[in-house]
């Protein structure tokens, strides 16, 4: 996702320069002209940083562990695309506002396809200076900005939540088209069916394309990412103690996924745990 995301910034005309834990990842970036930075503070001299990462560990381990914030200059806007735990957020936020940075989260709807082609919906939470200097970056990468308000933890809370609406969407279609299998009708047809009518909407059209056609793999968002962001929903429930019982299901069908040694699938293959549970075959 943040080499997609990347790739368009330089194609806005925006000067990169570029790190990743994996050196080799910012070699295509590096061919079209940005720099390589050798170390994360390197990348991190410019009047814009923008990081995409997997987790909170990794974003811990970047950004606070490292001293990396301390490296910055006064006034760097950080804006964070990845999906965090909404208690690390607001530590980002008060860190950042320790030392005179800027910290704007925004966490992205869209799939590498779209991150390719510039079509993401970014949520944006942040102070209005702080969003204002960086509209022009975001509006690089994205079809569209969703102003959340200026605390970051907003963006951050809201991208939580849509990803707990994914994975129960996709867990509704595996268990119905478990039901449908069970009894003579195929998943191909009867998600054909669903996302024309009922429920033609992206999210349900885009999963169920890839249910009926079994096709787990490349991964676009793997079951483990999915695992990780239902636990983050749990999480942010339980500290403002809100119950989501649904999440509980969500968490241990994912949990049964990888204990099936799926953990490299997209997390669309939920239905195949759904197949298994019912004694179906994998295919649809």
């Amino acid at each position: 996702m943040g080499s997609a995301m990347a790739s368009n910034l330089q194609a806005a005309g925006h000067v990169l320069t570029v790190w990743n834990r994996t050196p080799e990842a910012t070699e295509p970036l590096v061919s079209l002209g940005a720099k390589a930075a050798r170390t994360a503070d390197r990348a991190a001299q410019g009047e814009v940083l923008c990081s995409m990462l997997a987790n909170d560990a990794a974003v811990r381990a970047v950004f606070l562990d490292s001293g990396l914030l301390d490296a910055m200059d006064a006034g760097t806007v950080h804006v964070n695309h990845a999906t965090i735990s909404v208690a690390l957020a607001e530590e980002l936020a008060a860190e950042h506002e320790k030392r005179g940075l800027d910290y704007v989260a925004a966490p992205v709807f869209g799939r590498p396809d779209a991150a390719a082609a510039a079509q993401l919906n970014m949520l944006v939470a942040g102070k209005p200076a702080a969003v204002e200097r960086v509209r022009p970056v975001l509006e690089a990468m994205a079809i569209r900005l969703w102003p959340l308000g200026e605390a970051p933890q907003r963006a951050t809370v809201a991208k939580i939540a849509g990803n707990f609406m994914l994975a129960a969407a996709i867990e509704s279609m595996a268990e119905a088209t478990a039901l449908t299998r069970a009894h003579g009708v195929s998943a191909a047809d009867f998600l054909d069916v669903m996302t024309q009518t009922l429920f033609a909407a992206p999210a349900y059209q885009g999963y169920g394309k890839l249910i009926a056609e079994q096709r787990f793999k490349p991964a676009g968002f793997t079951l483990p990412l999915g695992l990780k962001d239902v636990g983050l929903a749990l999480a942010a429930g339980e500290t403002a103690r809100v119950p989501l019982p649904f999440a509980g299901v969500l968490r241990d069908s994912l949990l049964e996924a990888l204990a099936g040694g799926d953990a490299e699938l997209d997390w669309s293959a939920l239905s195949l745990v759904a197949a298994r549970r019912a004694h179906l075959d994998g295919a649809g």
